[in-house]
């Protein structure tokens, strides 16, 4: 699995002031499960070290100014954002982490300037927004926004959904495997979005005929809109009462009563998701309940990531 980095959060000391950003959750944790393509548009724009830059809005266009002089330097930042997002073309991502803050880089984080020296708001960096334009469905997320414990665990399990889907896409695929693959991610999808999730099952059931490839197509755009929606805890909850009901005639009253508190409990911000889920795949192997041990949504990524243990992982 590849994801493209700012190489300043790889560590790389690339950054205006030959300094870096390195993220451990990055590299040391997440960076057990990938493999990383650095890039930094900046660096090869005008080299390091260097002035800072700023992004300008001048008659409804952004221009990159440099911060110790005002020149316009907008032309070498959007060569080398081209000449970067051509080598991220050869690579097959699966999703990308940008610097937050940066002219270059930033997700909606970018401070727009006016020319009277005054912050209008915030954008898209130079880059990031040829990225959106270029992979709308990819999943991206800037390393400031991963510190939320709620929005991480979101990313997490979208990159390796997106994962999943793209290994299905290569292989001899056919209708039968993607079934099987919506069927596997049922409870994941309709945590993130139930009217999604029943239109990607109306898509595998092909009422209207559709040749396969026309078919795949069509739940690949569905997946992958589906994967980058948030959970919530509203949502989740309904999946786990709905997971609970599998058991219900093995289960004693207090079993399920300590089942459904626990859900209650999680709702209520009291204990972390893993709580329930350890409890209901407990009860999944206990009585050999198949299609619950076949769903993602139990262990949608590695466990050793643990991002499931914390109370500010669910909103």
């Amino acid at each position: 699995m590849k994801i493209a980095v700012s190489a300043c959060l790889l560590g790389a000391k690339v950054r205006f002031d030959a300094g870096h950003k390195h993220d451990h959750f990055i590299t040391d944790e997440l960076g057990e499960f990938a493999e990383f393509v650095s890039f930094c548009p900046e660096h090869l724009a005008y080299g390091t070290p260097r002035p800072s830059i700023r992004l300008v809005k001048n008659e409804e266009a952004l221009q990159v100014h440099s911060n110790k002089d005002g020149t316009d330097v907008t032309e070498p930042l959007i060569e080398k954002s081209a000449h970067e997002l051509s080598q991220l073309e050869s690579q097959n991502l699966c999703g990308i982490i940008f610097k937050s803050k940066s002219p270059s880089c930033g997700l909606k984080s970018a401070k727009i300037y006016l020319d009277n020296g005054f912050c209008e708001g915030k954008e898209d960096g130079i880059f990031a927004s040829m990225c959106r334009e270029r992979y709308p469905l990819l999943p991206m997320e800037e390393e400031g926004r991963l510190e939320d414990a709620w929005l991480r665990e979101n990313f997490v399990m979208q990159v390796f959904a997106y994962d999943r889907f793209e290994t299905l896409k290569a292989a001899s695929r056919t209708l039968n495997d993607l079934v099987m693959f919506h069927t596997t991610h049922k409870f994941m999808l309709q945590a993130k979005d139930e009217q999604l999730y029943r239109e990607l099952g109306n898509i595998v059931a092909n009422r209207n005929g559709f040749s396969f490839e026309i078919l795949f197509g069509q739940y690949e755009l569905g997946f992958k809109t589906a994967i980058s929606r948030k959970s919530s805890i509203k949502r989740t909850c309904n999946v786990l009462e709905h997971m609970a009901g599998f058991f219900k005639k093995e289960l004693t009253k207090g079993e399920k009563e300590t089942l459904h508190d626990q859900i209650r409990d999680y709702a209520n911000k009291i204990i972390p998701l893993i709580v329930p889920l350890s409890t209901i795949q407990l009860y999944a192997r206990k009585y050999d309940t198949k299609y619950l041990l076949e769903q993602t949504f139990l262990e949608p990524y590695p466990k050793t990531l643990a991002l499931r243990s914390h109370i500010k992982s669910g909103k």
